[in-house]
This record gives structure tokens, sequence and C-alpha cells, in this order.
């Protein structure tokens, strides 16, 4: 699967709560931001614990718009993220960019950036 392929299927994953799907389009030792709490995350697990945490809070919801390839090689996706809280109330309904890199076909590391 190509990467567009692979980094929509991990957004659906991920949106649809399927924890083991999600984390199987990461690597063993992912890099992961901790949008959140703050900091980051290394490796499944600590990704596993951090989803399940935020999981029981909040309910995020991340769609895709737009998947482009960097010159460096990450991959950028623009996405419409609206964070509600678990009676359904939003949060934050804002934009951002997610940029990943990709080693294997499977995402090693993944930051966030403002749109420009």
């Amino acid at each position: 699967m190509e990467p567009e392929g692979r980094l929509r299927a991990l957004y659906a994953a991920f949106n649809a709560r399927d924890m083991e799907t999600a984390l199987a389009g990461t690597a063993e030792d992912v890099d992961w931001p901790n949008g959140w709490e703050g900091g980051r995350e290394r490796g499944r697990e600590a990704v596993r614990a951090y989803w399940s945490r935020q999981w029981g809070e909040i309910d995020p919801h991340v769609q895709p718009l737009s998947i482009t390839p960097r010159s460096d090689g990450r991959v950028a996706v623009e996405v419409h993220q609206v964070v509600r809280d678990l009676r359904g109330k939003v949060l934050s309904d804002a934009r951002v960019i997610h940029v990943h890199l990709l080693s294997d076909g499977l995402v090693a590391r993944m930051d966030i950036e403002d749109p420009v």
C-alpha cells in the first residue's frame, strides 16, 4: 500500500477507536507527540497508554483533508481536528498539519505543525 493509503487507514482506525489497527501502522519504536498532555511518547506501548488515557477523557476526531509528500521524504497531512468532551461539547475545532516520517511503510515519527 502506498503512503497515502496507509495514512488514511491509520486515521480511519484512530477515529474508529480501533487501537490495534491504528498501532499496526506505526513502528515499534514510534516517536509520537502527546498533543493533549504535552511531551512525546516513544514506542507503541507508550502510544497505546496515551491513546487509552485520551479516549477515556476526550473524544478527538481527525479527518485528513490533504496528504502531501515533502522534499525531505516526510509526508504532511492537513487535518480537520475536532475534540469534544465525552458529553459531545466541542472543546476545539481547528486545522493542523501532522508531519509523518515513514520507515518501511510505518510511521516512525509524527510531529504537529500549525498551518501556514
